[in-house]
């Protein structure tokens, strides 16, 4: 957009005109109270303009007008995203901010305190206010998620939308235009009321509704019917950096319709209209998995369908997203019940919110055949051996771990094992394993978890209204389904520090975790896929294929060496490092005759270190536990 095309293209301004600007800059507020949310609906309706065109650059620019009235208001940038858990929508990324009223330019003032807040002062006699501003996308992954791409771009409203501060997002109306790049395809759960050309022009929608329908266009777009001839749709709309990668197979696309078919005979129920799994398959888009009620966001690399034989563990995204429509979307702890976008969330139901979903994420990955049996064991072995070695429980519960998302924005940490990192997702799933387990026990395998998630998830179906519940719903919940002392059971695994995770529910189900010398596939792959050798229950630390080391447990045989994640190893008694050459080693040490030496570099310094290990390479896997019934059998059996 050139500078005389836009409507704050600079000139000379008058006398007069500067000297009013100077006096309403005087009288903004260095710092404002942020006026109290209300219930009142906001008066008129805001029309967001979003273009998407700019591809060279990755610049969306936005234009919005809203009906105001004349004094002091205040605009806020959303801070919280649901599905994100925490304040981490980038405000660096927002800029060009600028708003006129009655013609004339008004000047903001960003809040001290509260810096994702602007203050405005509306001249007296306007009647709408306009504001133009950019977002900013990241142009390389250093400075955040890619979301747009030559051939792909993802839409999050809730990074390109500003709104009036007291008000409650729902009784906020917002109407969205967007301009697509030329030719190109889109879906979102939104309704649309026209397209013209590349003009997309969608339905007004409340606020909380428009941040929880976001959009994927694509050069390359395929649309799946995942249900066919269902009253509510289920769409698998695909976007990917080539047209090869759109191609799903009849047995690949019947796989995904099966876990469709599997989720609605779980829940027996639905809460959407229609729903909409946005997937991009790229190596330039980001990945992402996020929750919405009638839709989700789903990013992995090329290969999904073209290379299906070797992508079997990214198949339980979709199961995941999935389920977060009733559990997570539809019915969310209470203290997600907040008013808009910039108050915070309370997370302390993670554990359920998360921990659930990844449960029956996992399952229906079974139960569709999207995965097999042997692959759920394993990826189950994988999981339960982390956090069997998870050093950190000793000093902080996975209670504490749904916290994580704000205090740390999910940025990188070094020390994973000892700081814990949003544990409450595989350990929540552990938990609830152990309450299936239990519940299928002490009912003589007549009810299961799967009873909780209909009675829980499945109530008023067809309904898209946000239901909430506390820590005491799910403790009712649960007795209703199996009488037991469901509280302090779950306090004394949220709350407890171990040793070791909670592998009750495996023992109950017929299966105990053990080590061997060789990976199982899925072990094999994850290490294809991360592109590293793992050493985490032999030498206690993966190593990328350059050498450098990763993923260190807190005091084991690496870490007593002085190993931590900045060190690089060269060489393998002298011979120049290779995930295999370290492998033969470990191998030769295990009689205790061969040595086992490390040279190792950190930064400009090289030393040479010893590590005093000898009962070779150690992988996970789930061993059958005899006389016992197989429940994992019957978890992942189809209904």
């Amino acid at each position: 957009m050139t500078a005389s095309r836009t409507f704050f293209a600079r000139a000379a301004r008058p006398a007069s005109a500067l000297a009013l600007t100077l006096a309403l800059a005087l009288a903004l507020p260095a710092s404002a109270q942020l006026p109290a949310v209300g219930d009142a609906p906001y008066p008129g309706t805001i029309a967001l303009h979003v273009d998407a065109s700019n591809l060279s650059q990755q610049v969306f620019r936005m234009r919005l007008s809203m009906p105001v009235q004349a004094g002091p208001m205040t605009l806020l940038y959303p801070q919280w995203a649901p599905g994100n858990h925490g304040p981490n929508i980038p405000l660096t990324q927002l800029a060009g901010l600028k708003f006129r009223a009655g013609g004339k330019p008004v000047e903001w003032k960003r809040d001290p305190v509260n810096v994702y807040a602007f203050h405005v002062v509306v001249p007296e006699g306007a009647t709408t206010l306009e504001a133009e501003y950019q977002f900013l996308s990241p142009l390389d992954t250093t400075q955040g998620r890619i979301t747009m791409t030559d051939d792909i771009l993802g839409v999050q409203w809730q990074s390109v939308a500003l709104y009036p501060a007291g008000y409650q997002a729902r009784r906020i109306t917002v109407q969205p235009t967007l301009r697509l790049p030329a030719g190109w395809q889109f879906a979102s759960s939104l309704a649309v009321e026209a397209r013209t050309g590349d003009e997309v022009r969608f339905k007004p929608h409340d606020l909380d509704t428009l941040v929880d329908s976001p959009l994927f266009a694509g050069r390359y777009f395929k649309r799946i019917d995942l249900a066919p001839g269902a009253k509510q749709p289920v769409m698998l709309n695909v976007v990917a950096d080539n047209p090869e990668n759109l191609e799903a197979k009849p047995d690949q696309i019947k796989l995904h319709r099966a876990m469709v078919d599997q989720a609605l005979k779980l829940f027996g129920s639905h809460h959407y209209r229609q729903y909409d799994f946005l997937f991009a398959i790229s190596d330039e888009f980001g990945g992402i998995g996020r929750e919405h009620q009638q839709s989700s966001e789903n990013g992995v690399k090329l290969g999904y369908f073209t290379e299906w034989n070797r992508n079997e563990a990214g198949r339980e995204l979709l199961p995941h997203e999935f389920v977060h429509s009733w559990n997570g979307k539809f019915r969310r702890p209470a203290g997600q019940d907040v008013a808009n976008f910039n108050t915070p969330l309370q997370n302390e139901l993670l554990w359920l919110y998360e921990g659930q979903t990844q449960f029956w994420g996992k399952v229906l990955a079974a139960r569709s055949g999207l995965v097999s049996q042997t692959h759920a064991r394993d990826a189950l072995a994988a999981d339960a051996a982390r956090y069997d070695a998870t050093q950190g429980r000793d000093w902080r519960a996975v209670q504490d771990t749904v916290n994580d998302p704000i205090i740390n924005g999910r940025r990188p940490i070094g020390w994973g094992n000892w700081q814990r990192s949003e544990d409450y997702y595989t350990e929540g799933m552990l938990i609830w394993l152990d309450v299936d387990t239990m519940i299928r026990e002490m009912s003589g395998e007549q009810r299961g978890l799967q009873d909780f998630a209909r009675a829980f998830f499945g109530i008023d179906n067809g309904s898209t209204q946000t239901t909430y519940y506390t820590f005491d719903d799910v403790v009712t919940a649960l007795n209703k389904v199996q009488k037991y002392d469901w509280a302090p059971f779950l306090r004394s695994r949220l709350d407890g520090h171990g040793p070791g995770a909670p592998l009750d529910g495996l023992k109950r189900a017929g299966w105990k975790l053990v080590y061997g010398d060789t990976p199982s596939d899925a072990a094999r792959g994850a290490e294809e896929r991360n592109k590293t050798t793992d050493f985490t229950y032999s030498l206690g630390f993966q190593v990328r294929a350059d050498g450098g080391v990763t993923g260190v447990i807190w005091d084991g045989v690496g870490f007593r060496a002085g190993l931590a994640a900045n060190t690089t190893i060269v060489a393998v008694n002298n011979r120049v490092y290779k995930g295999d050459v370290l492998k033969a080693a470990v191998r030769a040490a295990k009689d205790g005759k061969a040595p086992l030496e490390l040279l190792v570099r950190k930064g400009n310094n090289l030393r040479t270190i010893s590590l005093d290990y000898r009962d070779g390479l150690r992988y996970p896997r789930l061993e059958r536990i005899p006389g016992t019934k197989d429940r994992l059998e019957v978890l992942f059996k189809a209904l």
